[in-house]
């Protein structure tokens, strides 16, 4: 009698489907996290451009907030800042103002007052709803954080 080395054939399917059946469990799951880890970035871009435009309204009180999301960034290395580029924020989220610039999954779209600007608005939205993320954010010069679970957030959403 020949003994032959190896995995049969119904030994190989059967490991096959058992590596399917994890990856269907795993897959979705990793999805979900990868959307929270968005969010939480977006969150984070957003603290980031309140922070910015305090100290920009502090360096700058004629201007008032910033005219532009570009304006509170700077191209590195920021040796010298001025008005139009105030180096406060990374220049990814500068200028992460379209879905095809977005920042960690996520656009944003910056409102300021007439000049000198009083106030400003801020929001986020996810530059692939439902893959990317699912809430949209929004702030202003209150520096209150709001979401909304789907779509644009706005004055009137849910603080976080």
């Amino acid at each position: 009698m020949k003994r032959q080395k190896g995995f049969s054939l119904i030994e190989l399917l059967i490991v096959v489907a058992i590596i399917l059946i994890i990856a269907a469990i795993a897959i979705p799951n990793f999805i979900r996290s990868r959307m929270a880890a968005n969010e939480a970035s977006a969150v984070s871009s957003l603290r980031n451009v309140n922070t910015a435009e305090v100290a920009y309204i502090t360096a700058y009180p004629n201007q008032g907030y910033s005219p532009s999301l570009l304006s509170l960034g700077g191209v590195a290395p920021c040796v010298v800042a001025t008005a139009a580029a105030a180096c406060l924020i990374d220049d990814l989220l500068a200028n992460a103002s379209a879905a095809a610039t977005g920042k960690s999954g996520y656009f944003f779209t910056y409102v300021p007052a007439a000049a000198p600007a009083n106030t400003y608005t801020i929001t986020g939205q996810p530059n692939n709803p439902g893959s990317t993320g699912q809430r949209g954010f929004f702030t202003d010069q209150t520096v209150v954080i709001r979401y909304a679970l789907s779509g644009a957030a706005a004055v009137g959403s849910s603080p976080l």
